[in-house]
């Protein structure tokens, strides 16, 4: 029998630790492993899923390479310094407090300084290794740039070079000097814990060695900064120091030769720095590193404060006017906004009866209905089942009448809301509840006699004149994150069924959208993904399964074309018998020269941004070019996703077209019935409106005074965010028939709210004029009223307010639909719906009931476009420019709120309510008076000449109001 000793039990536990610390570590890194190869094998999947494999292959390797490029070059700087600095130790130290503790820690690190040394250079290599990643975009940019063909007018050099180019070289640039500075810090411990520096003891305190590779280093750091002086001198055309972005008076006078100066001196300070080499001392240090802080601190900052001070100040308007006009000319170039045609408008208020008849025939048909209003209407009269859910706001498309003739159209898809409720469980919310189903549309100019949509596609299945071969809705703006379908033992739940035993119609999917997940391993992968079981143990997944995620239309165009912004608002049309959704995508940079930033957020953030769910705010990007390059559309049925060149005359777009090659199809291959559903896009609009509010003065002296800058009205019917801009049919000065377009106003800049500018773009993509931008300015002089001033009158109108006071009765209230602005008879045009809605109740939706309409100093307020535009602008007004409300709606209003009336005094009454039973009669009066006077008007019209929907008769009365009776005190 053998023994072991005390001390072999203690060594067999510490080897058992550090082999049990070893596996632990190997299965760490293999978990770790596997979850990344989980999350790339599943998106390379998801690439391949939807055609555009080589767009995350092209993503992947140009990473992968910049990774241990960056990586490889910081080890290797970093290694080469700490290998140098640790050879060039002194051999003997001399004795003292601080190098006795330095003994003690040397021996107690040299055991694991291999290790040491290896474990930070692999972080740092991890750390610049990432960073260079993130930066695959300027790489690809920089490596497939493309020329603009336009020189800055200060350097002289291709835009493409500050766009493309200049981005990277600072980028490089920044990551030497991050190197060398970890060079010089790294190399400075391991010189201070091995004796080279020394902050204690006799002798010197820099050996000669450690002072030799110290100030090689401070000289590289040196001559970078002379690189990085140079380029600061193209760096100008972003400058920020005059009125404008771009190299000022001050910049290209003392800044630009300053930067070429210090370059020079830089230089020279660096070349003092090597010269330790062969020179010992510290007098050549010492001196270059005094003459770079002198350089920097009086050419640098004092020289140019100088010139600025006594030279520009005094005289900046015609000092910097050069370059004002420099920042106008790039800042329309870079918007696409040059070509902004801006014409005098000197506004009519009255017509005569002939101009009126004139007008009023080509006034187009206006939409009445507001997008972000009648959404809960859609939902309520086509949910059809709780699942269901439309959009808010809806979309606005056009689609041709019974006559063949477009018309403005307020569309939507009936997307899936989720389980009913308290069904809400797995297999309900991924495998049978999966899409939606349908299509919605109703003219915007249209309503029926209670005031709701007339829809023209409408109802499960689709019944209408769209032809709908394809209704089912699997990505859309609502879908859920991932869906199970295809090959489910548990169908589906298609759409209501009457027909069916169940209720219900199911089905089962049978695109090609979405990834196979049959076979075990894949399944596992997604299980992982989404950390989900019941992916592995579900046995309605079989070989048919396919799996539905990144859904809604917006990211599916992103992750195809990460190079893209994306619009925030996508929209769904009927093309091809199938629901397509359109994206519009757009270029950006950041760099062109002398163009003003905006940030992008800013600008496209209005009413419907802020509170709306289907509009996606965009991010707090800022950007200094931008273009309507792309048309997307995704596939409602089955994701596919294709994207259009739109602008191929786009540099950016052709540098992205040739790093991903294959994935933009040309403009040529857009089919003709997709062309027809394209329009304007809705942020390009949003910031190139904010950008003509102040880039309409082309003026430098002018535009330096600002006292004609625009801004863009708050929402006179939100809440206080920007007034939105409306696509509406509208008929400009010059034109003979009114054409599709999106439009904005303006007031002028501060707290005054007169209307200054009209500003409309062509949004028709077949006409030549597409695209065209036309503003009209009205005097300077001439007080027009804004949407906001337009509001307020209709507000305080007292008529306006005493029929909105009998519309609105107990448990219901007005809704305001959007203030349109229509150029109108050499004037302007104000029209806004009013909706009526119940106060409370999940079943509550607004019904159009009236039309505000406002022309010069005139208001109409009547149950129809017709009526308001004959009481603004008298009989001129034509018959057929209102929607098909009933003739006797008003008279049918007055005798409800008659009624109201009248029941809250028999109420208050019954109650002792003497002030309630006052304000009744008062208001019981006002109905009486105004139905008198409605009965009157009805009886001295005229009959029509077209048949009209008969009203309904009403058959109460009300009777005659009681007097009180006061009750005696006690």
């Amino acid at each position: 029998m053998s023994f072991r000793s005390p001390g072999s039990f203690g060594r067999i536990r510490v080897g058992r630790s550090r082999l049990l610390v070893r596996v632990i570590v190997i299965l760490a890194i293999l978990v770790a492993v596997f979850f990344a190869f989980t999350a790339i094998w599943t998106d390379v999947l998801w690439y391949r899923s939807v055609g555009f494999s080589s767009v995350y292959t092209k993503q992947i390797t140009t990473r992968v390479t910049l990774f241990l490029c960056a990586g490889l070059l910081m080890i290797l700087v970093l290694g080469a310094n700490v290998v140098l600095a640790y050879r060039l130790r002194p051999p003997d130290r001399p004795a003292s407090v601080e190098q006795q503790g330095l003994d003690r820690y040397r021996a107690a690190v040299d055991p694991y300084r291999r290790l040491l040394v290896a474990g930070v250079l692999t972080l740092a290599g991890l750390l610049a290794g990432s960073s260079a990643a993130g930066q695959w975009r300027t790489w690809l940019a920089f490596v497939n740039r493309q020329p603009f063909h336009i020189k800055d007018p200060q350097f002289h050099k291709d835009i493409s070079f500050f766009v493309f180019t200049y981005p990277l070289l600072r980028l490089v640039l920044g990551f030497l000097f991050a190197a060398v500075i970890l060079a010089f810090v790294a190399a400075l411990i391991v010189h201070y814990l091995y004796g080279g520096l020394r902050l204690q003891g006799p002798g010197e305190r820099v050996g000669s060695a450690a002072r030799a590779h110290l100030s090689v280093l401070f000289g590289v750091f040196v001559l970078l900064k002379a690189v990085a002086y140079w380029f600061d001198r193209w760096g100008l055309v972003d400058s920020q120091r005059g009125v404008v972005t771009g190299p000022s008076y001050t910049d290209v006078n003392a800044v630009l030769p300053a930067k070429t100066i210090l370059a020079v001196i830089a230089l020279i300070c660096a070349l003092m720095f090597f010269a330790t080499l062969v020179r010992r001392g510290a007098m050549l240090p010492g001196m270059a590193f005094g003459l770079l802080v002198l350089s920097a601190i009086l050419i640098g900052g004092v020289y140019p404060l100088l010139i600025q001070t006594f030279q520009v100040k005094p005289n900046e308007v015609d000092k910097e006017s050069r370059y004002i006009g420099r920042n106008i000319a790039a800042t329309r170039q870079a918007y696409g906004v040059a070509g902004a045609q801006v014409t005098d408008y000197v506004p009519n208020t009255k017509l005569s009866p002939e101009q009126a008849k004139q007008e009023t025939s080509t006034l187009p048909n206006v939409r009445l209905l507001d997008p972000a209003v009648v959404s809960p209407t859609y939902q309520q009269l086509q949910q059809i089942k709780g699942w269901y859910k439309f959009a808010n706001p809806l979309d606005i498309d056009r689609y041709p009448d019974d006559t063949g003739a477009l018309r403005d159209t307020v569309v939507a898809v009936r997307e899936l809301e989720g389980p009913p409720p308290g069904q809400t469980n797995w297999i309900n919310s991924h495998l049978v509840y999966t899409h939606g189903y349908g299509f919605v549309a109703a003219p915007g100019n249209q309503v029926d006699v209670q005031g709701a949509p007339v829809f023209t596609e409408k109802d499960i299945p689709p019944t209408g004149s769209l032809n709908i071969a394809q209704p089912r809705v699997y990505f859309g703006e609502r879908s859920p994150g991932y869906s199970i379908v295809g090959g489910t033992a548990q169908r589906e739940v298609d759409y209501p069924d009457d027909k069916n035993a169940s209720g219900q119609a199911n089905t089962a999917y049978d695109g090609k959208g979405g990834v196979p997940i049959g076979s075990l391993f894949d399944r596992t992968l997604y299980a992982l993904r989404f950390k989900e079981k019941n992916l592995l143990l579900s046995g309605a997944i079989n070989s048919r399964s396919r799996i539905l995620y990144d859904r809604t239309p917006r990211e599916r165009v992103q992750k195809v074309a990460p190079w893209l912004k994306v619009d925030g608002n996508p929209y769904p049309a009927v093309v091809g018998g199938r629901i397509t959704w359109i994206v519009d995508g757009y270029t950006t940079a950041a760099n062109y020269p002398y163009s003003e930033r905006t940030s992008l957020a800013d600008a496209t953030r209005d009413t419907n941004t802020e509170s709306r769910v289907s509009v996606a705010a965009q991010a707090g990007d800022r950007i200094n070019y931008m273009r309507n390059s792309v048309k997307a559309t995704v596939d409602a049925y089955d994701g596919t996703v294709t994207l259009y060149a739109w602008d191929g005359s786009d540099p950016v777009l052709k540098t992205w077209m040739k790093a991903f090659p294959g994935t933009v199809r040309p403009r040529s291959a857009i089919p003709n019935d997709l062309l027809a559903h394209l329009r304007y896009p809705e942020d390009l609009f949003k910031v190139q409106r904010r950008i003509l509010a102040r880039y309409h003065v082309q003026n430098p002296q002018a535009f330096y005074g600002g006292g004609d800058f625009w801004q863009i009205p708050n929402d006179p019917t939100g809440e206080g965010t920007v007034e939105p801009p409306y696509y509406l049919s509208v008929k400009m000065p010059g034109q003979n028939d009114p054409g599709f377009s999106l439009t904005s106003t303006f007031t002028p800049k501060g707290k005054v709210t007169n209307l200054t500018a009209f500003m409309a773009v062509d949004s028709v993509p077949t006409s030549p004029t597409y695209g065209r931008i036309r503003i009209l300015q009205v005097p300077r002089s001439q007080v027009t009223p804004g949407p906001e001033q337009v509001q307020n009158t209709f507000e305080n109108n007292p008529t306006v307010s005493q029929q909105l006071t009998l519309l609105r009765g107990p448990g219901s209230r007005t809704v305001s639909g959007n203030l349109l602005t229509l150029p109108f008879g050499g004037g302007f045009l104000y029209v806004e719906p009013i909706y009526l809605q119940a106060n409370s109740g999940g079943g509550a939706y607004p019904l159009l009931k009236r039309v505000l309409v406002s022309y010069g100093d005139d208001i109409g307020f009547g149950a129809t476009l017709q009526d308001a535009l004959g009481q603004v602008l008298g009989g001129g007004a034509a018959a057929s420019a209102g929607p098909p409300l009933q003739a006797n709606e008003d008279i049918r209003a007055a005798i409800d709120a008659a009624n109201r009336a009248y029941g809250d005094a028999q109420t208050a009454l019954k109650n002792n309510d003497w002030a309630g039973y006052g304000e009744a009669q008062k208001r019981l009066k006002a109905a009486l008076d105004e139905l008198a006077r409605l009965q009157k008007q009805s009886n001295a019209r005229p009959a029509p000449t077209t048949p009209a929907t008969p009203s309904p008769t009403p058959t109460t009365t009300p009777p005659a109001a009681p007097t009180p009776t006061p009750r005696p005190t006690r």
